[in-house]
């Protein structure tokens, strides 16, 4: 009944009558501070804690979250407490953000907020986010890194066209037996080579990602996804994120994905053909090229240019997706028609999480039809 009674509130006549120890009355006021339209006597003469103009009263607020809630439930009530009582202000106090939690919502809530950030905030906020961008390079980088050398590295002991390559010693020892001492020459049945590891990159990636307000969480994990690629001498990477306007962060995101994040411009129109149009001047070979779109393609540009130029990298050899999402929900809102229209031409158009993506990267590197991993 205790905790019908949290659930429910207050005034909810039918447990009007339940008593509520110290840690629920607390628990209590905590919750009544975000979701109960008023501030009303609680039980055992407690009023419930407002969350007011004071960062002091907030960081209280944030505290007791997270001490009387489990880590999943805590992000739901911060981004509730954003949402419903305006407090995305109050976030930049330094005291305040020592309290939160950080998860990939909150940092969302940064990037689209990182011009008021005050300066005696700025380092707070960025430790805020790096903990966020470090937990997920943790949880893809592994995986990343694998299904790429899986999927471009060859067999330690395939022959190899290179004289240069001939591992000599391995290759006497292997083939003594065949040894012919009329001759005095020894006849090798077979060549090993060392496995190369080449500097020359073997493919070229080149991420085009989307920065409306509503793919906030796709951009956290795709500069980290591009971070991660940015490390692999196999792999000449671009970064490139757009509205209106086109910026490459290429550099930044090879650096430091957090400073990727604060480069990025949350909000604003959206024009995928100019920045598709961007992306085709950085491939010289098409059939050793990755593109990935990340949009919701809500296009505020020319649709029939868009869908001409994708047309023209898939029809060249270009591996192109189209990720309607990289995120953790894998449910995107996003335009059909358009999503429908890229299907049609055979590119493969679907949302991912993030868990799922070394799967894609390595099929897509391999050349296998992406079309039957989206219906997966």
């Amino acid at each position: 009944m205790s905790r019908w009674r949290l659930i429910l509130g207050a005034d909810t006549r039918a447990l009007s009558d339940v008593r509520l120890d110290e840690r629920e009355s607390i628990m209590d006021a905590t919750l009544a501070a975000l979701y109960d339209n008023n501030t009303t006597e609680r039980d055992n003469g407690r009023k419930a804690a407002g969350l007011g103009s004071s960062s002091p009263v907030l960081a209280k607020w944030l505290t007791d979250v997270r001490r009387f809630f489990p880590s999943d439930v805590v992000s739901v009530i911060q981004s509730d407490a954003i949402e419903r009582k305006g407090l995305s202000k109050l976030l930049f106090e330094p005291e305040t953000l020592k309290n939160i939690k950080p998860d990939i919502s909150m940092v969302g809530t940064l990037m689209a907020l990182k011009g008021q950030i005050p300066e005696k905030s700025k380092e707070t906020a960025r430790q805020l986010v790096r903990e966020v961008v470090d937990e997920i390079m943790k949880r893809m980088e592994m995986n990343l890194r694998r299904a790429v050398a899986g999927a471009l590295n060859k067999k330690a002991h395939s022959p190899i066209s290179q004289f240069s390559a001939i591992d000599w010693k391995r290759t006497i020892n292997k083939n003594l037996k065949n040894y012919d001492t009329e001759t005095k020459r020894l006849i090798p049945e077979k060549f090993y080579f060392f496995e190369r590891t080449q500097k020359q990159k073997h493919w070229t990636v080149i991420l085009d990602i989307d920065q409306s307000g509503s793919m906030a969480d796709s951009i956290i994990y795709s500069s980290v996804m591009g971070s991660i690629f940015a490390s692999m001498p196999a792999l000449d990477t671009h970064v490139i994120v757009f509205d209106t306007h086109i910026t490459d962060l290429t550099e930044v995101c090879r650096n430091d994905p957090v400073d990727m994040l604060f480069g990025v411009q949350l909000g604003g129109g959206t024009d995928i053909n100019q920045s598709v149009a961007y992306c085709q001047g950085l491939i010289s070979n098409p059939r050793k090229t990755m593109f990935i779109l990340i949009s919701d393609l809500y296009e505020g540009g020319v649709r029939k240019g868009l869908l001409r130029r994708l047309s023209e990298m898939h029809e060249e050899g270009v591996k192109v997706i189209a990720l309607l999402a990289l995120s953790d929900s894998g449910k995107p809102d996003y335009d059909a028609d358009l999503a429908r229209d890229i299907s049609k031409l055979g590119i493969a158009c679907f949302a991912c999480t993030p868990d799922r993506l070394p799967e894609l990267v390595k099929a897509a590197l391999k050349g296998f039809d992406l079309s039957t991993f989206s219906k997966k």
